[in-house]
């Protein structure tokens, strides 16, 4: 008897504009104007609460860290804040129904540079700690919030900040009904290159996005050793800079730090494809050190490995990150993995087209983590009122989005989608422009929220978070 898998490849595929009319459908179901609502739920959950409850999965001592980085700005909140606005999407229906690999935390701070295994330099999401499947709009109404929320943080006045949620809305259509075109495999191939973003953005945008691909260059793991290492006794080693890099001897459960390395590594090899095992085997663990990462992460538990080949001039950095259940859980698909660290490994190479080679998972004392290499030629914008030419806001907005919609092709479906959003007409955008600013003001109060339980000594908030 022919088996389900065999079945599934004899079957017949829906073609490309029978799957587009299938998303025309359902918009006439759940039109694109039901998509700007959002209203607090009747029973909405503290939103100081929620973060709490997350801090009792974390380390205690650094949690006081992360409610100060948060408490810097409504923008740092945002960023941090992913599991709060999980709720809040899950509890303002309807949705269309339709699924993709989400992100799960999707912010205008979410986005970079990194260098495939061929070395080039691709621009597309950084963060996939939250990756679940979950409905597309989840993902695109993170973003256009945050454009709001940003935008205020640096600067930009509503028109401004209006123009760069309607420039995203319209470059995630463009990409998507481009994407729907594609066969699968060469959708699978598609990256978003540097040579792509220079070709079609204006001159106006090339020499930020040159500032940003220059540096990435540099940030080889050679800049890492100079950077996060001292000689000690004519050696290497990683810098202390307590709270946020340490040196430990023992893990919480008293393995010393050789023991845990020793199993994590064994669980962690078998992640890896022979080829890439055999990579890791021209190096030796030269240093290992507990660091500190991000807004929404902090807390949970981080290690920079320090691996040499032989010589100084073949450094290896290795970051060792906790992963946790996704906000996402609780209110969308469940995981289809027992191992946290597989559903974001599985989650990034599915969306994110050109992972890390060194891309892999494992667990430790029954905690799950996934392991990817440090600096390895990344880099991004640098989001402060400082530094961001508000003339480009918009343009990086449509930057953004178009990474959004090559992740959502890769992971959905991309002539559904395309079906779905249309190629024309101003009602998605309005929609997502008021669910933007009506966020952005649910976002400044539970802000306020924070800073209050800040002042009233329900949190702790440690003085020194950078």
């Amino acid at each position: 008897m022919p088996t389900k898998l065999l079945m599934h490849f004899q079957s017949k595929v829906a073609n490309v504009e029978q799957r587009k009319a299938t998303g025309k459908a359902l918009r006439k179901k759940i039109p694109h104007s039901k998509l700007g609502n959002y209203k607090p739920a009747a029973k909405r959950a503290d939103p100081v609460t929620i973060l709490e409850r997350q801090g009792k999965t974390r380390l205690p001592e650094l949690v006081p860290i992360r409610y100060a980085r948060m408490l810097t700005s409504p923008f740092a909140f945002l960023r941090g804040a992913a599991a709060i606005m999980a709720e809040d999407l899950a509890a303002n229906p309807p949705s269309s129904g339709i699924l993709v690999q989400a992100c799960g935390d999707m912010h205008i701070a979410n986005f970079g540079v990194f260098a495939s295994a061929e070395r080039n330099l691709i621009f597309g999401i950084n963060d996939f700690d939250e990756t679940l499947p979950a409905p597309w709009e989840w993902d695109m109404k993170r973003l256009v919030a945050s454009i709001a929320v940003g935008g205020k943080f640096l600067g930009a006045d509503k028109k401004l900040i209006e123009k760069g949620i309607r420039t995203a809305v319209k470059y995630y259509r463009r990409a998507m009904s481009q994407y729907a075109d594609k066969g699968s495999l060469e959708l699978w191939y598609t990256t978003i290159k540097e040579e792509d973003i220079l070709e079609r953005l204006p001159k106006s945008y090339q020499k930020a996005v040159k500032k940003v691909t220059d540096k990435a260059r540099k940030g080889t793991h050679l800049q890492v050793l100079s950077k996060l290492t001292d000689i000690v006794d004519e050696k290497h080693r990683l810098r202390d800079d307590a709270p946020f890099i340490v040196h430990e001897t023992k893990t919480k459960s008293g393995k010393t730090i050789n023991e845990a390395l020793a199993i994590f590594l064994e669980s962690y090899f078998k992640s890896l494809a022979d080829d890439r095992k055999n990579l890791l085997r021209h190096y030796r663990i030269v240093d290992v050190a507990r660091k500190i990462v991000g807004v929404g992460s902090v807390g949970t538990r981080c290690w920079i490995v320090f691996m040499s080949g032989g010589d100084q001039s073949d450094p290896l950095f290795l970051q060792v990150k906790e992963a946790q259940q996704s906000v996402l859980d609780p209110h969308a698909s469940k995981s289809a993995y027992k191992n946290h660290g597989e559903r974001v490994v599985a989650g990034q190479r599915l969306i994110q087209g050109a992972p890390d080679i060194f891309l892999g998972w494992g667990e430790l004392d029954g905690i799950h983590f996934y392991v990817r290499q440090l600096r390895d030629m990344k880099g991004g914008a640098e989001l402060t009122p400082e530094t961001v030419n508000l003339k480009n806001l918009p343009l990086y907005c449509a930057l953004c989005a178009w990474a959004l919609a090559l992740a959502h092709a890769k992971g959905g479906d991309a002539a559904m989608l395309s079906g779905y959003i249309g190629k024309k007409g101003k009602e998605l955008e309005d929609a997502l422009v008021s669910f933007a600013f009506a966020y952005s003001d649910q976002t400044e109060k539970d802000y306020n929220a924070l800073t209050g339980a800040a002042k009233s000594g329900r949190i702790k908030v440690a003085k020194n978070a950078e």
